[in-house]
């Protein structure tokens, strides 16, 4: 079992910055799929990065070149640095992770393991 919790969301202006932290406590497994999700009410959940198993990192189209990732694996933690924030970017934030696998096989967006979320609003 692994409890995720998210911190760090927060009110900002546009074209501002925030860092979000997901602390993972508990039974880590081995070879682990985690990413970031974002969601509005009234809109389905939207993958935002994903970490496969191999370390390989996935940036959704609507993030790339604002959004990185980082880990402090001693923590076990998993970073969300947010730049350059946008107004349509206010959501709130969910991290996930799964169970492990094979390394062959694929993250599935159908993760297991999900934290509360953190809220992130931008102002214009």
């Amino acid at each position: 079992q692994v409890q995720l919790v998210e911190s760090g969301g927060g009110s900002v202006q546009q074209g501002g910055s925030l860092k979000l932290s997901c602390v993972a406590s508990g039974f880590i497994p081995i070879r682990y799929c985690q990413a970031w999700f974002r969601q509005v009410p009234g809109k389905e959940r939207e993958v935002v990065a994903q970490v496969g198993r191999d370390g390989t990192i996935t940036f959704a189209e609507f993030v790339k070149g604002r959004f990185t990732l980082s880990e402090d694996n001693a923590k076990n933690t998993l970073y969300l640095e947010m730049n350059n924030l946008k107004p349509d970017d206010t959501a709130m934030y969910y991290c996930a992770r799964d169970k492990g696998g094979p390394l062959v096989d694929a993250c599935s967006p159908s993760y297991p393991y999900w934290g509360p979320g953190t809220q992130v609003t931008v102002s214009s």
